[in-house]
């Protein structure tokens, strides 16, 4: 009877270590098919960390709470605050370079005795303004005491308009006689100066000016167009 239940304890204990094998096996395969967790799940809840690129650190000394500005934020819609100066530069540049006509609202002149060539007066024209003006044709000139306006030498017409800058001259020449001899002599003491236009045509205030002494002018004289070189007003 004792032989009978060392065996049959024996046997119980051989079956209980076969069956817990077999659940240590199947536990172990249970865990290997299951694997570890994957990779885009852990990835998917890490925090996200912004780019260096996109923020820039507050500026030292700016107050705690002051956010951060994009760094790509400076060159949105354009240069920036440069912007504003261009504009302002480009509104001053074309103030600067308005044309207009030379009148005696943006002019002074002035009437001066030359001692070569003999006879001949030369006028100055100086633009007091602010802009660009420019000088068309000849002036129309009249002596006090004349009955036309004083001829007009065709041959001393320039290549192109003379354009006078603020504070730059043009010039004209007066002759005031032709050959001794060939014409009657009127004195005079004022000579008015009408501006032309574009056109061709003048404005009607002229600049009124008082002749040198002793001015003496005959119907053969003539009065250049406006140059931009005083050696060329008086060639003639």
């Amino acid at each position: 009877m004792r032989t009978n239940r060392v065996r049959t304890t024996a046997l119980a204990a051989t079956a209980l270590v076969a069956a817990l094998s077999l659940t240590a096996c199947g536990g172990n395969e249970g865990t290997k098919s299951a694997g570890p967790a994957p990779a885009a799940t852990t990835e998917s809840t890490a925090p996200q960390t912004p780019q260096a690129s996109e923020t820039t650190a507050p500026p030292a000394g700016a107050p705690a709470g002051t956010a951060s500005t994009p760094a790509q934020g400076k060159h949105a819609g354009g240069n920036g605050g440069k912007g504003t100066h261009s504009g302002t530069e480009t509104a001053a540049q074309a103030s600067s370079t308005a044309r207009t006509t030379c009148t005696t609202a943006n002019t002074t002149v002035t009437v001066t005795k030359v001692t070569r060539p003999i006879n001949h007066l030369l006028l100055t024209l100086k633009n007091t303004g602010s802009g660009l003006c420019d000088a068309y044709y000849a002036p129309h000139l009249g002596f006090d005491g004349a009955q036309s306006v004083f001829p007009i030498l065709e041959d001393s017409k320039p290549q192109a308009v003379v354009t006078l800058a603020p504070g730059e001259q043009a010039y004209a020449g007066i002759g005031l006689s032709g050959e001794p001899g060939q014409g009657k002599l009127y004195k005079s003491k004022n000579l008015s100066v009408f501006f032309a236009k574009k056109n061709g045509s003048t404005y009607d205030t002229p600049a009124k000016l008082k002749l040198p002494a002793e001015t003496y002018w005959d119907d053969n004289g003539f009065v250049t167009y406006w140059q931009s070189d005083r050696a060329n007003a008086l060639m003639y």
